[in-house]
């Protein structure tokens, strides 16, 4: 990349390009508009203090959008530590779980009666779709704070197992469970509330 194709920084239009959307981004992470606001804030002294290791390699938005990605991982992070729940404890509930087969060949499998309802979740129409999405960001937003952070991670972020694991200091198992948790809740949230 020469000289001039390198990104310059202008932090004096940030707020008016760039907050709007870095909330956007944060909200949908956290659930917390008030938090998603402190995030964003965050970011911006942040990028302030570090704008000298700008490179410019990257634009403004994808620059100020790292540093956010790294405020949310925080966030989670800190939330982790104080509502750690115990892997024992849903080991053990899943074994009981009305929802999976516990022995034989199909162990770990639905039970017929727990299956998923196909015609709850294939709404016909874009009035349909609209509503399902407004369900479905409500449901991830009623998880369990570890559990939500895991799930948009992994599925709104598409990060990987391993990048969970170190980001979030867990185990790989710890990440299947959690994602396993997120799944049934979700699961259980959008067929009471979409029929």
């Amino acid at each position: 990349m020469s000289s001039e194709d390198k990104h310059i920084l202008q932090p004096s239009s940030w707020v008016d390009k760039y907050a709007d959307y870095l909330f956007n981004f944060a909200v949908v992470r956290i659930s917390d508009p008030e938090q998603a606001a402190d995030l964003v804030q965050d970011t911006f002294l942040s990028a302030l203090k570090a704008k000298n290791s700008f490179q410019g390699k990257s634009s403004e938005k994808t620059w100020l959008t790292s540093i956010l990605k790294r405020k949310i991982i925080d966030s989670y992070r800190k939330r982790k530590s104080t509502k750690e729940s115990s892997l024992d404890d849903y080991e053990q509930s899943i074994n009981d779980s009305k929802f999976f087969n516990n022995d034989g060949p199909f162990k770990g499998h639905w039970k017929d009666e727990s299956k998923p309802h196909s015609n709850s979740l294939m709404p016909e129409g874009e009035i349909e779709n609209s509503e399902l999405r407004e369900i479905i960001e409500k449901c991830i937003s009623l998880l369990p704070e570890n559990l939500g952070a895991v799930f948009i991670m992994k599925m709104i972020d598409d990060a990987s197992s391993e990048e969970i694991c170190k980001e979030l200091d867990i185990t790989a198992s710890n990440v299947w469970v959690m994602m396993h948790r997120a799944r049934l809740r979700l699961r259980s949230c959008i067929e009471t509330n979409w029929r």
